[in-house]
């Protein structure tokens, strides 16, 4: 049976991987898949993929399920407030439906 959740998606700079993951554990949230990505937006192109010295100038994007909308925005409103003003990066929070929920539901069920 599927769940209905919400799916908040953040892209940035890979060098704030840590710091964002631990944003995304305090808030509660049971997980999160992340991504090396790459694209272009206003500050320029970014890439991943090609050779570098550093992967700093790597992009990362997270997948974030949660059970509500609230925690999606307290999780977005951290991060942005946080770091958007100096870092790349960009939120948004998508409708989805979890396909096999008892994973992400819990042993309790939903």
């Amino acid at each position: 049976m599927a769940k209905p959740a919400k799916k908040l998606v953040i892209v940035t700079e890979k060098l704030l991987l840590k710091k964002i993951a631990n944003i995304i554990d305090a808030a509660g949230a049971t997980g999160y898949t992340v991504l090396e990505t790459g694209g272009k937006g206003s500050r320029n192109m970014r890439s991943s993929g090609q050779p570098n010295v550093s992967d700093t100038t790597s992009n990362i994007k997270f997948e974030v399920l949660t059970d509500t909308r609230e925690m999606a925005l307290a999780i977005s409103d951290k991060v942005a407030a946080e770091f958007f003003e100096d870092y790349s990066g960009i939120a948004y929070i998508c409708d989805a439906e979890v396909l096999y929920a008892h994973k992400f539901c819990g042993v309790d069920g939903c």
